[in-house]
């Protein structure tokens, strides 16, 4: 009972958000979630700074700083043309922020385990937390997206910018159904670009924690049937893991996307 009880795995645990510094009597509490903001941001900071030189022969982490924001660029160009460099800072920005804390999130640090309960204020950093499996960050994101499209729409085509709703070519009599659902349509972006980055990092987190547990629960099961199921959940994992590292970049990139997509939109009124 003992060793099935120490093999239970709880895969929701991960996304818990717990207080790492004391309150002392304020409302506000420094939580796992923002140290691992703090490091995502300082890591970035860390490659931007180090990409940023200007020799004539780039060394390799200047031709990486400079192939990233070369991709953000070639991608502003070709979906909004060349008034998007304007906005190349923020769609840049959201890219660099996901991509860098879905990659944390991804990072095998919970191998410190062990130390992290024998060293006090080393628990927060042993066990990596993903930022991006929190609604609240993707949200704000896809919110300050969304906010950037309407002041932009707005400011420069006025109320004309709800002609975006009518596409070309529609029949009178069916323009105030199509205008509705288009609205509707538009309206729904920012829930479902910041939901799409959440249950994409949330999944694959579980996912992995579920096989986890099978490993436990095989390694401390009776019969030759527990290391063998063991065996083949840590192949699972390792399979898992490596989808898990090409989703880190792909939702990045799709977040960064849709964007600099939206943006268009409110540029041009497609």
């Amino acid at each position: 009972m003992a060793a099935e009880q120490s093999s239970t795995i709880d895969p929701m645990h991960q996304f818990q958000i717990d207080p790492i510094a004391g309150t002392l009597g304020s409302p506000f509490a420094f939580t796992n979630s923002a140290l691992w903001m703090m490091i995502v941001l300082g890591s970035i900071l860390v490659f931007m700074l180090g990409g940023m030189k200007r020799d004539l022969v780039p060394g390799r982490w200047q031709v990486a700083v400079e192939g990233v924001t070369g991709f953000i660029s070639s991608m502003i160009d070709t979906n909004i043309g060349p008034e998007g460099r304007k906005y190349l800072p923020w769609v840049f920005t959201i890219f660099i922020f996901i991509l860098f804390a879905n990659l944390w999130g991804m990072m095998p640090l919970g191998v410190l385990g062990p130390l992290a309960h024998s060293v006090p204020g080393v628990g927060a950093v042993a066990h990596p937390f993903t930022v991006t499996s929190q609604f609240t960050i993707t949200g704000v994101l896809a919110i300050i997206s969304f906010s950037i499209v309407l002041v932009v729409g707005f400011w420069r085509h006025g109320f004309h910018f709800f002609s975006l709703f009518i596409p070309h070519g529609t029949p009178a009599v069916l323009l105030p159904l199509i205008f509705l659902i288009e609205l509707l349509s538009f309206l729904v972006r920012p829930f479902s670009l910041g939901l799409r980055l959440f249950v994409a990092m949330i999944a694959g987190h579980i996912l992995v924690k579920v096989f986890g547990s099978f490993v436990v629960s095989g390694l401390n099961a009776d019969g030759a049937m527990g290391p063998a199921i063991a065996l083949l959940s840590f192949v699972f994992i390792a399979g898992v893991s490596a989808l898990e590292l090409l989703v880190c970049a792909i939702q990045a990139y799709v977040f960064a996307l849709l964007t600099s997509l939206y943006i268009n939109d409110a540029v041009n009124l497609h």
